[in-house]
């Protein structure tokens, strides 16, 4: 687990963060995340803290509740609720014999999914986010 985090991180350091930089220069952005350990953990959260100018911070643990974000609330996050199935759909038309070739076809339908489409499903996300808050 902590490989995993430190390779997390490293990610967010190296790509995310530059990313970010470049293209949102000094507007204002948020970064959204799920539970995942790697995303939980507390050296994440501070690094996340000190980098992001709007951060929705996760519990840290299922016995401390420190976080912004509504445990268990895939409907929140628009992978979970669109894109994940649009791949999903799209890569398993035909079975995968190695994992190269399920990454060649993941790339491929992520390649395929228009720009309209991913507006479409962030501009749900207020939506969403409105009947969560309602409910809780």
């Amino acid at each position: 687990m902590i490989f995993s985090r430190l390779v997390y991180m490293d990610m967010l350091e190296e790509h995310c963060f530059p990313w970010a930089e470049q293209h949102f220069r000094d507007g204002w952005w948020c970064f959204q995340q799920d539970g995942a350990p790697e995303h939980k953990a507390i050296e994440t959260q501070q690094l996340l803290s000190k980098n992001c100018p709007d951060f929705i911070k996760v519990d840290t643990h299922w016995r401390c509740a420190d976080g912004e974000w509504p445990p268990s609330s895939p409907d929140l996050n628009p992978l979970d609720y669109a894109v994940w199935s649009i791949l999903e759909e799209k890569k398993c038309a035909k079975p995968h014999t190695t994992v190269e070739s399920l990454k060649r076809a993941l790339i491929k339908a992520w390649d395929e999914i228009s720009v309209d489409t991913l507006k479409k499903i962030i501009d749900d996300f207020p939506r969403r986010l409105k009947h969560v808050s309602k409910q809780m």
